[in-house]
């Protein structure tokens, strides 16, 4: 993997992405809510903490764990509480000042942030299945996502603009489907993680 162009397998990944999305429907759409809903009341506090909890479940998952992934298993991402916490927090403030920034530039500013989003969100992919699948600390595990995204970015740009694209077309109906159609972009990029990086050991 760091010696080579780590290759991008659209297709391949997206068809299994929506395969373990539709086979684990209803552990990932309520397990999914749970997150939503406790990330919103605490103001995004908990917003680490439960998208790792939702990539524990998306892994076992795919990895076909005895025993299933549950429910419940969305509070295991509190294992993770600080390394989850700062990754949400921190790139999330590196973005909002970056697009703060471009804001001040007449016509050209929103179209710039646009694209510094796609850019962090796509260098940073990998970052929470590191911390969960391989417990590194959060910097450690933002490096090792950019220095391999790096390598073929813009096909992973690709990937990212389209797992997020099918991951909030729910939005479109009034918000509301979003917890629904949410866990199908990570469930996409979970399959690309796995194939990338494999088993943790």
């Amino acid at each position: 993997m760091e010696n080579s162009k780590p290759i991008v397998k659209f297709g391949e990944w997206i068809e299994a992405g929506f395969s373990l999305y539709k086979e684990n429907f209803v552990v990932l759409v309520l397990a999914n809510l749970i997150a939503a809903i406790l990330s919103a009341v605490t103001l995004g506090i908990l917003a680490g903490p439960m998208f790792a909890g939702l990539i524990i479940i998306i892994l076992a998952c795919l990895d076909k764990k005895e025993p299933k992934a549950e429910i419940g298993d969305i509070f295991k991402g509190f294992d993770f509480f600080l390394d989850s916490f700062l990754f949400v927090i921190i790139w999330g403030a590196i973005s909002i000042v970056i697009t703060l920034l471009l804001n001040f530039i007449p016509c050209a500013g929103q179209v710039l942030s646009m694209f510094v989003g796609i850019i962090i969100s796509t260098i940073i992919m990998f970052g929470i299945f590191l911390i969960v699948d391989r417990k590194m600390n959060f910097w450690p595990a933002s490096m090792a996502s950019i220095n391999l995204v790096k390598t073929n970015f813009f096909p992973f740009a690709g990937l990212v603009i389209v797992a997020t694209v099918l991951g909030y077309i729910g939005g479109l109906a009034c918000g509301i489907g979003i917890i629904i159609t949410m866990p199908i972009g990570a469930c996409i990029l979970a399959v690309a993680y796995r194939n990338l990086f494999g088993k943790a050991g």
